[in-house]
């Protein structure tokens, strides 16, 4: 009723609404953290927001175990972060959670899934509609199905020079 009544009709920029909503249901939201209006968050005790840190509108953060984002960590629009599974060879498919960490500067593009017992390390960039079932070393690109380096990331700087075509 939170959510559909109070977080989600709120406008855009009304962030620190948001922060103070989710803080209310026991999230770790620190000031200058980002969820959007329409971004869902799934047992909201479970969530740490650093400071800077990003849920996108129509991010699904299914967090049943915790979920924590780093320092200026961008999660995009539609992405799923999941900490739960069921353990298949379970007659009763019991529920199996992990936590998911995203290491401070990392990106999870639009669309990509990341599952139970993840971390994606710092500076790390998971692509569009990539599905991450392990963990990312720190400052490397991935994208695919299953999730593999493409490369490693590196961050451009004043005095590197840009080569336009």
């Amino acid at each position: 009723m939170v959510w559909l009544f109070l977080y989600r009709p709120s406008p855009a920029f009304c962030f620190a609404w948001r922060r103070m909503l989710l803080r209310l249901f026991g999230a770790a939201v620190a000031k200058g953290a980002n969820p959007y209006p329409r971004c869902r968050i799934w047992a909201p005790w479970n969530l740490t927001m650093l400071e800077y840190s990003c849920l996108a509108n129509d991010v699904d953060c299914y967090c049943v175990a915790p979920v924590k984002l780093g320092i200026h960590v961008t999660v995009s629009q539609y992405a799923f972060l999941c900490t739960a599974t069921h353990d298949y060879e379970d007659p009763d498919f019991s529920l199996v959670t992990k936590p998911i960490v995203i290491g401070d500067y990392a990106w999870i593009a639009a669309r990509a899934f990341v599952g139970p017992g993840v971390t994606v390390g710092e500076g790390a960039v998971v692509g569009a509609m990539a599905f991450v079932s392990r963990d990312v070393p720190a400052w490397t690109v991935v994208s695919g199905n299953p999730a593999t380096l493409v490369k490693k990331r590196t961050i451009k700087t004043a005095t590197t020079e840009r080569v336009s075509s």
